[in-house]
């Protein structure tokens, strides 16, 4: 069946399609066209001069609708991501914290089973730790926290495929054995949660480290030792300039001028946007899966106040700070959302833009970036219509 959206402003890979159209068939874009001609025996979709943008990539968050990925089950994984796609995530890489190997061996049973459906959001498993510098913990659980062990991290890469993406500390003992290793796999590897300083960070990316986790959060910028200044992660970051990096963009965890220096410095190709959310987000819960967070000032804090824990955020909160508080023009915060994060994680080939060919995934926001619609892989997603 063709199904046809007329009347939008339709993002495309070379800009604004003004008064233009996008054709679907099925779970595939069959045609974006620059008129609003309609396609006989097409139903009509009227966008009414609102943005039709591609969805969201979601490739850092910890769960959302009161359950957390941690759990390990399909049904939790369901809740969560159902949670997050009727706020405009249509693709999602789910996110363990510092995790037994257990729990993150359920987690990849209830992910590869659910990624069997060809439909499915979900497009792999992120694993943030639990190789990780203690000093820098956060809100991670310590006792998960040890150094890399190939005797642990080997057989579960070689088991679970679905695992797409492991964060560490580059600075640990054997953490770049595990770089090239991830890198030899076609895993993702992510520094994060880490004091790393340039000759790290670039011993890091040599083996393999192409990523930096939540850029600014768990890791320190230039600081001092005694009377010496030391460059800290964060430069080091910046002066590789191919390293790409994401962007906690709730307006808290990285302040909107913050955001908007990240993006004129790396780049909307080397700078994505991620809500890094707990379970509490998406949901009318005010409780965190962890005891140990609390939820104030619109973020999830531990509960001495110590630091940050993650966010509530949810996607298309995202593009309104990005644009409104940021002031990062709105082709560019979709992109950071959607191209950028396809392109990080490898998929870009179906997903991240409209485009013939690739997988119908596409959000409507109308003028002041409320999001009015979700679709994905072609299908309304319940409870997002409103135009």
């Amino acid at each position: 069946m063709l199904t046809q959206f007329i009347n939008a402003k339709v993002l495309t890979p070379k800009g604004w399609i003004e008064k233009g159209s996008v054709l679907i068939e099925g779970n595939k874009i069959v045609e974006v066209i620059d008129s609003n001609y309609a396609v006989i025996g097409a139903d009509l979709i009227d966008a009414k001069g609102m943005y039709l943008v591609p969805g969201g990539i979601e490739i850092h968050v910890h769960g959302g609708g009161g359950r957390d990925f941690m759990e390990g089950t399909e049904e939790a994984f369901n809740v969560a991501v159902n949670a997050h796609m009727k706020h405009g995530t249509t693709s999602i890489f789910p996110t363990l914290s510092s995790s037994s190997v257990p729990m993150i061996e359920a987690a990849a049973e209830a992910c590869t089973n659910l990624m069997k459906d060809p439909n499915s959001p979900i497009l792999g498993l992120h694993l943030e730790g639990h190789y990780l510098n203690m000093a820098m913990a956060g809100g991670q659980i310590p006792e998960y926290i040890k150094d890399p062990d190939p005797n642990e991290y080997i057989p579960i890469i070689e088991k679970w495929p679905c695992i797409k993406r492991w964060d560490v500390a580059p600075e640990l003992p054997g953490a770049i054995e595990l770089g090239e290793f991830l890198k030899s796999k076609g895993v993702l590897a992510s520094i994060a949660h880490t004091q790393a300083e340039y000759k790290d960070v670039h011993a890091a990316w040599e083996a393999g480290y192409t990523h930096a986790t939540h850029f600014y959060n768990a890791m320190p910028g230039f600081h001092k030792r005694r009377e010496y200044k030391y460059e800290g992660t964060v430069e080091s970051v910046y002066l590789h300039k191919d390293m790409t990096v994401e962007v906690v963009a709730d307006g808290i965890h990285v302040p909107p001028v913050m955001l908007r220096m990240v993006y004129d410095i790396k780049g909307v190709e080397r700078t994505c946007a991620i809500t890094d959310a707990l379970a509490c987000a998406a949901s009318d819960s005010n409780v965190a899966f962890d005891p140990r967070v609390i939820i104030e000032d619109g973020v999830c804090k531990l509960a001495d106040r110590s630091a940050l824990a993650g966010s509530v955020a949810t996607m298309d909160r995202l593009v309104r700070t990005l644009v409104q508080q940021a002031e990062i023009p709105l082709f560019d915060a979709i992109r950071m959302i959607s191209e950028t994060p396809a392109k990080i994680m490898n998929v870009y080939d179906r997903k991240g833009s409209l485009e013939k060919g690739k997988d119908a995934d596409m959000m409507i926001f109308d003028e002041d970036l409320n999001l009015r619609g979700v679709w994905a892989m072609g299908k309304l997603v319940e409870g997002t219509y409103s135009l």
